[in-house]
């Protein structure tokens, strides 16, 4: 059963994605579009999984100004776990590959999100740096899974430096999203997902820190997330 669940909820992504794409057709590198695709998704997959979600700290997250969001990034289902909690105006970071994905790709491209080479580690952080000015400008905000890569519930990994150039270069604060540790699979004869707790920690500024700031930035928020996580 819980196979057939989780083959309902990804099957559903490529169908609302392709229902979406009206509406971004109709409003192109419309930032909020991200936010209500991403509801929808989120909201939608986390019925079919049968997981339960328990919040805290929502208050926490910006929702009248600019904020580069970091999470750590587990399963691929994570996509159901954190989708409905992006703040207003918000771009996502994702690899390249992400674009030839039917409808989701087109979606994700037309969301104006930030597509980056991973092979390109330099590239990349100067496309993050560029992506700061849109921050500032256009007031949009940014999620980011710092790690790079999925830990699979291994604990929280190494951060890269791209989304800590972005927020110290635009100003815009720091918003920590911490995930529960979680298993990419079902509980019980019904085949429903556990459930995944979230904590979202206050923000931190980012004002008047410089380059040379940023190792101290990276390590205070991932002593801080592993901490929040390890209490969940």
């Amino acid at each position: 059963m819980g196979i057939i669940r989780k083959l309902l909820a990804w099957l559903s992504v490529p169908i609302i994605c392709l229902f979406a794409l009206v509406f971004y057709a109709a409003r192109p590198f419309n930032p909020d579009n991200n936010r209500f695709l991403a509801r929808a998704v989120a909201r939608f997959g986390r019925a079919v999984l049968g997981m339960e979600r328990p919040l805290e700290g929502w208050e926490n997250m910006p929702q009248d100004r600019p904020t580069v969001v970091i999470a750590n990034h587990q399963h691929n289902d994570d996509l159901f776990v954190v989708g409905d909690l992006l703040p207003p105006r918000t771009v996502t970071v994702g690899k390249s590959s992400l674009v030839w994905v039917p409808f989701f790709g087109q979606v994700f491209w037309l969301g104006g999100n930030v597509i980056l080479n991973r092979g390109r580690s330099h590239k990349a952080i100067a496309v993050m740096k560029a992506t700061s000015s849109a921050i500032a400008r256009d007031r949009k905000s940014l999620w980011v899974f710092p790690e790079g890569t999925r830990s699979k519930g291994r604990g929280l990994q190494k951060f890269k430096k791209g989304a800590f150039h972005a927020a110290v270069a635009s100003g815009a604060p720091i918003t920590m999203v911490c995930v529960q540790e979680y298993a990419d699979e079902a509980k019980g004869w019904s085949g429903r997902r556990e459930s995944v707790a979230i904590r979202v920690l206050p923000p931190i500024e980012t004002e008047g820190l410089t380059a040379e700031d940023i190792p101290e930035l990276m390590a205070r928020c991932h002593r801080q997330m592993s901490e929040a996580i390890a209490a969940l």
